[in-house]
């Protein structure tokens, strides 16, 4: 089994920054693309930020410039340094990723969220 475990979510005002964080564990052998997405309420789930095993990165527009999205593939870890928050912003941050398993099987993941609000 693979978990997902995001951190570093909270309440912020507009301008300011947060870093979140997801680990990752369980039976792995790899991880390959590694993302991010959001969900504000009454809205459907988006892309933010994702990035590959050679790190490779692709931004939504809206956090282009913005935020940063980077990895740790020792410690399994994903990162997403959001700067400039804009009450927008707001939603539930989802980890996402693609894990090789030790069964040699490729499963995609999802972590439980973790709320970002931005006031104005």
């Amino acid at each position: 089994q693979v978990q997902l475990v995001e951190s570093g979510g909270g309440s912020v005002q507009a301008g300011g920054s947060l870093r979140l964080s997801c680990a990752a564990s369980g039976s792995i052998l790899s991880i390959r693309t590694m993302g991010w997405y959001r969900q504000a309420p009454g809205k459907q789930r988006e892309l933010v930020a994702t990035i590959s095993s050679s790190r490779s990165t692709n931004y939504a527009d809206s956090v282009k410039g913005r935020f940063t999205i980077s990895r740790d593939n020792a410690k399994n870890t994903l990162y997403l340094q959001m700067s400039s928050l804009k009450p927008e912003d707001t939603a539930v941050y989802y980890c996402n990723a693609d894990v090789l398993s030790t069964s040699y099987f490729t499963y995609n993941h999802w972590g439980q969220g973790t709320q970002v609000t931005v006031s104005s």
